[in-house]
């Protein structure tokens, strides 16, 4: 099996196929050696070299000079060597150039198979390659079908898939569309690599941003996080490194250019950009406009925000079916629990009654607990008495008894808990006392009939 000009095929099919001229010889070459095995025998000592300059691959097979020729596949005799090599002794290796053309059929197309399956791999490497480094970047493609809802785009060398869920909600394409989504993965598989694409998640936002915000290219804006419910609508959190451009200003662009280019990508999606601030509170404000907050309520423990707004913006703050507040958590990473300051008043107010029927517990002294930020009874039950101690008016002497009071009001504090559970034992042990007096059921032996 002899190619004349090898070199021009495998140029070509380099070009073609973006697989590496050196992996397409390291294959023919293989290929060669699994012809030549055939013919030649398993044990023939076989050597397939490119040769560059001829735009040839040789096969050559090396046997060893010996007198008596016992396995014709390695061994050449004294005789037969000097006639390829004048100058040969005994235990020499004679490289034999075998005519591939002698190869047959058979032999042919075993290589040409070997050839075809090793090409497909090394077609399937390259494409994961090119790919794997490319996770996070925009690509274009075209529709190429659409299989159970889920779209298979022509990427050129190779396909992507959008899957149903990757896709933004009400969009439709149909074959021959051009298409943008996001490299979200690249995974190996014996079929070739599989290309997954994105366009619902909020990196495909970021990225955007970043491909119409030279100032995000530049690093001096900086995309802090973004939440997203496709389709629908997105925030945006940015900061600037630079004290003379607004970061906001920046992603919206001149008289809204920049974000436009955005929404009319995302098919209308309303977004809004946050200016992102270290002050978690201020921040989830920003992250809450145009709602304006009354007070915020942070607790540290369990990573929550308590968020008293107006009356009039409750429902601006929440959004429509809570929209608004789900992305502000999601951009935050707090959690988030908007009420308005009515509610918030008779909260107060309650949590305030319950301090001032605590034993030792003047209007003074729940003013000092709520500078503190103990509101109710059951947050004093909660501290320690050397923390309650501390309290303006209070003292260490104080501080126990009050401790004691508020649990004995808080319903299923351990005080309370444990009064119970000793009412039960009292109650437990006069119904079933534990002694020989105890009533017991059946007749007596007295009473037995004779």
């Amino acid at each position: 099996m002899l190619i004349s000009d090898i070199k021009r095929v495998v140029e070509q099919v380099s070009k073609d196929k973006g697989i590496d001229s050196g992996v397409l010889i390291k294959t023919l070459e293989e290929a060669l050696t699994s012809a030549a095995r055939k013919i030649l025998g398993r044990d023939a000592d076989i050597e397939v070299q490119y040769n560059e300059e001829a735009g040839e691959i040789e096969v050559f097979q090396f046997k060893e000079v010996v007198e008596d020729v016992e396995n014709p596949e390695l061994e050449i005799t004294v005789e037969e060597g000097r006639k390829l090599d004048p100058d040969c002794e005994i235990g020499d290796s004679l490289g034999l150039k075998v005519d591939t053309a002698n190869f047959g059929r058979i032999a042919a197309q075993s290589a040409k198979q070997v050839i075809i399956q090793k090409m497909k791999d090394a077609e399937r490497d390259a494409v994961y390659k090119s790919f794997i480094d490319r996770k996070g970047e925009i690509i274009n493609g075209i529709v190429q079908r659409i299989d159970r809802g889920n779209i298979i785009v022509n990427l050129g060398h190779t396909e992507g898939i959008l899957s149903v869920r990757d896709q933004i909600p009400k969009e439709s394409y149909r074959r021959g569309d051009r298409i943008r989504a996001l490299i979200k993965d690249v995974l190996a598989d014996s079929r070739g690599p599989q290309i997954i694409l994105t366009r619902a998640s909020s990196d495909f936002l970021i990225s955007l941003f970043k491909t119409e915000v030279p100032e995000i290219m530049e690093g001096v804006v900086t995309i802090e996080g973004a939440a997203r419910e496709p389709g629908a609508r997105s925030k945006i959190a940015v900061s600037s490194t630079d004290s003379d451009i607004d970061p906001v200003g920046a992603c919206v662009g001149m008289k809204g250019s920049r974000v436009q280019n955005v929404v009319q990508e995302l098919k209308g999606e309303k977004i809004d950009i946050i200016p992102w601030h270290i002050d978690a509170a201020k921040f989830i404000c920003n992250a809450l406009a145009p709602a304006e907050i009354s007070k915020v309520i942070i607790d540290e423990d369990n990573h929550s925000m308590e968020v008293i707004v107006h009356d009039d913006y409750l429902s601006v703050a929440i959004g429509k079916r809570g929209q608004n507040v789900r992305l502000a958590s999601a951009l935050t990473g707090w959690q988030l629990d908007v009420i308005n300051e009515e509610s918030y008043s008779s909260t107060v107010k309650a949590g305030y009654n319950e301090l001032l029927s605590l034993p030792g517990v003047t209007m003074a002294i729940a003013d000092a607990l709520h500078e503190k930020g103990y509101f109710t009874a059951k947050d004093v039950a909660e501290a320690s008495a050397e923390e309650l101690g501390l309290v303006r008016g209070i003292g260490k002497a104080k501080a126990q008894p009050i401790i004691d009071a508020a649990k004995d009001y808080v319903p299923g504090s351990a005080a309370s808990v444990e009064d119970e559970e000793t009412d039960s034992a009292d109650v437990d042990a006069d119904v079933n006392p534990d002694s020989g007096d105890a009533p017991q059921t059946g007749d007596s032996p007295d009473d037995t009939d004779e």
